[in-house]
């Protein structure tokens, strides 16, 4: 091992040890006297869905009540209020609801399942069946009884905790009054996933309200955490313990027919397909799912972006089958530079002409959940299809993932990751034929959300690997309601490879520094506002520890009590080419030379204005130096809603960049509009365009959906995309697709 990753490593055992020394200190705080909690009562009765709370067990039945507000204050009970009731028997747990409300002048973004919770009326159940404060099932609706699940991962510490693309069988309905609208929910106990014999969960429900302007919660929550955490939470008393839960045998197919036309080849082609999942409980606590020749054609297919960068851009992922416990595997590492796992690497690869195509999946199974109270195991091996023609081997691919849970919430993270070639190709080089990575994470929770942070350490191997091949790093963050704090290092060798993770880029130090103070008014406009110091400086260990990067940002931000925002920021910036490089990526342009290195400042400003009203609309902009030249930037989102039906979205993207002579200069455009048009809570269409000079691509994709039974779908999805700079045909297709889920 070299002697860099020797002091790595032994940094890293430093941070280890202070890390530790923190969860121990904090853990200990008791938060006892905030608790509340409630019964939920056993019944035998029978209760209509119908989101009308008449039946007389709604009587008997405790509730949570005596909401906080949480926004715009957070000491005060909230001015209107919130009910909620529980019941529940062998098969199911009821949920009655009321909600007051001033009026029924209700904000409603859309009709679809799995809105969007910012802006408009709803209200949100949060349950931590396991009581550890980290993982929690979420399910809400809103006045017209739209619903909406998911899961919260990582504790809610941040919106990448956070996932409404879960689905799974369940009732509700809600029904509008003059001053209220109550909901009624039938939530299948198989729907969660918790320990037989279990007595108590861990609880709480969270509210938007956009006619009194209040964000309100059944627990008491600080403004500087999230209103999905999980530190925050009551408990819900089950009066009997629950049994064992009986979940059916679930078994998805689909068949999908499809025609495509490819205009740059001239090939004409139709396909028929025919494949499924299927979903297998193993106790109260596992999921095994399987799958068979997937098809994700009715997926929505990805926003394109402006990338002035020299590195990947990572884009988020859409496809069900990586969604349900996805935290287990993807949460190792660094999320922006070391992230050992990303699931988009499975089914996509690149062509010889380097461009991203599909790589078919041909199967796959996958086992997660809860081994005991406090380990959870994560472990998945998908088959990919040989393509000879575009040179992309075929492809098992593996991990397995264990997480301890150690101290009040915090753990302990174990992973393998396996890519191997099953057979011998001629044009797949010797150290490509198998990636494998080894590596172990300590995540810090404090009890009190105050301290949270992460330690890793991996190490990859494959044939003729250098030694060089460490990736290892540490943050820790501090989040009180006037000070916040984060810092973060990493340290990526030369040699280390993660075939299926995210690695921007290797051969770097990562030092970054996040400073912020907040100040909350008691008068005037202003809900709180901060200064920000946040300096990202990466050097290069091969290269004697050249500093070959460094960004630092000073900002200030203003949060309105009309819930919108204002924020300036300086950027002053060095990056060190060791390569050419042209940012506007130009056909024939010249790029800016290598071995050199560019010193430049920007300042940015961005206003989001108050998302409640039906039209609302966020503008940036981005003046100063870039490289040697100088750059203007506009980004503008602007969205109109024909509530509760119709929504229109348009996103704008300008770049300008002015080279001096004789490298290039560009003007870069994204305009992409979308339309969403619900024409009940079971026939959804939207259409999105994105045009795109940079990737010299106009996209159309237009999305018919009916949603015939629950959980179950018939597609119409026509794609169309065309160059721009000759705007000419370049590939067209229609697919037809119908899937059903089928409880045996």
């Amino acid at each position: 091992m070299t002697n860099s990753n020797s002091m790595y490593i032994r940094v890293c055992l430093l941070a280890f040890l202070f890390i530790l020394s923190s969860t121990t200190v904090h853990g200990q705080r008791n938060f006892a006297s905030r608790q509340k909690s409630f019964t939920v009562k056993y019944i035998q009765d029978f209760i209509k869905l119908d989101g009308i709370l008449d039946e007389p067990i709604w009587e008997e039945a405790e509730s949570a009540h005596n909401f906080w507000s949480y926004f715009p204050v957070d000491s005060l009970q909230a001015n209107e209020q919130t009910d909620i009731k529980m019941l529940y028997d062998d098969k199911n747990l009821y949920i009655g609801i009321t909600v007051n409300s001033l009026g029924k002048n209700y904000s409603i973004e859309s009709l679809k399942r799995d809105f969007r919770a910012g802006g408009s009326d709803n209200i949100t159940l949060l349950f931590d069946t396991f009581n550890d404060g980290n993982n929690a099932f979420l399910f809400g609706t809103n006045p017209y009884g739209v619903r909406r699940e998911g899961l919260v991962s990582g504790g809610g510490l941040d919106r990448n905790s956070f996932s409404i693309t879960w689905d799974v069988k369940w009732k509700g309905e809600s029904k509008i009054y003059d001053t209220h609208y109550t909901s009624e929910f039938i939530i299948p106990l198989s729907s969660f996933k918790f320990k037989e014999g279990e007595t108590k969960w861990r609880f709480n429900s969270y509210r938007f309200d956009t006619q009194s302007n209040e964000t309100s919660t059944w627990m008491q929550i600080p403004q500087n955490q999230n209103v999905f955490g999980l530190t925050f939470m009551g408990d819900m008393i089950f009066e009997h313990p629950l049994g064992k839960s009986k979940t059916p045998l679930a078994i998805i197919p689909y068949i999908n027919t499809s025609t495509l036309k490819d205009f740059e080849n001239d090939e004409r082609s139709s396909n028929f397909k025919v494949g499924g999942d299927a979903k297998i409980a193993i106790g109260n606590s596992m999921n095994l799912d399987i799958t068979l020749n997937p098809d994700f054609s009715q997926v929505e297919v990805d926003d394109q972006v402006i990338n002035l960068t020299r590195f990947e851009v990572s884009l988020p992922e859409k496809r069900q089958f990586f969604i349900d416990n996805s935290d287990l595997f993807s949460s190792f590492g660094g999320g922006r530079d070391a992230n050992p796992f990303f699931s988009r690497r499975i089914g996509i690869a690149r062509d010889t002409a380097d461009n991203s195509i599909e790589n078919k999946i041909l199967a796959g199974a996958r086992i997660s959940g809860k081994l005991t109270n406090d380990m959870r195991l994560g472990f998945f091996s998908i088959q990919t299809e040989e393509d000879v023609v575009n040179e992309i081997p075929s492809n098992n691919n593996t991990m397995l993932a264990l997480q301890q849970k150690v101290f009040a919430r915090s753990n302990i993270g174990l992973f393998f990751i396996n890519r191997e070639s099953l057979k011998d190709y001629d044009f797949v080089a010797e150290e490509d034929q198998f990636n494998r990575v080894l590596g172990v994470d300590y995540n810090l929770i404090s009890e009190d959300n105050i301290w949270s942070g992460k330690i890793y350490a991996h190490k990859s191997f494959e044939q003729e690997g250098g030694g060089k091949d460490i990736s290892s790093g540490g943050n820790i963050s501090y989040n009180s309601r006037k000070f916040k704090f984060f810092t973060d290092w990493v340290y990526v060798g030369e040699d280390f490879r993660s075939d299926l993770g995210f690695i921007r880029r290797t051969d770097i130090v990562k030092g970054a520094l996040n400073l912020e103070r907040v100040f909350w008014p008691r008068t005037g406009s202003i809900n709180n506002h901060s200064f920000q110091f946040f300096p990202i400086v990466i050097w290069s260990p091969d290269n004697d520890f050249q500093n070959t990067d460094y960004n630092i940002m000073s900002s200030w931000e203003a949060r309105f009590k009309d819930q919108s925002n204002f924020k300036v920021q300086l950027n002053n910036e060095y990056t060190f080419l060791f390569e050419d490089f042209d940012p506007t990526r130009s056909d024939e342009g010249i790029p800016l030379p290598g071995s050199e290195g560019y010193y430049y400042n920007s300042v940015e400003l961005e206003y989001r204005s108050d998302r409640r009203k039906i039209f609302s609309y966020s503008v940036e902009s981005t003046i100063g130096r870039f490289y040697n030249g100088n750059q203007f930037g506009l980004r503008g989102r602007m969205s109109l809603r024909f509530q509760p039906r119709v929504l229109l979205s348009l996103l704008v993207n300008y770049n300008n960049i002015r080279l001096p002579d004789p490298y290039p200069s560009a003007d870069i455009w994204l305009i992409s509009p979308k339309l969403d048009f619900t024409f009940s809570k079971s026939v959804f269409w939207s259409t999105l365009i994105q045009y795109s000079n940079q990737q010299d691509n106009l996209g159309i994709n237009s999305r018919l959906q009916w949603r015939f039974a629950p959980l179950s779908d018939l597609f119409l999805v026509y794609n169309d995309n065309y160059f721009v700079n000759e705007f000419s045909p370049r590939f067209r297709s229609i697919n037809l697709k119908l899937t059903y889920w089928l409880n045996i």
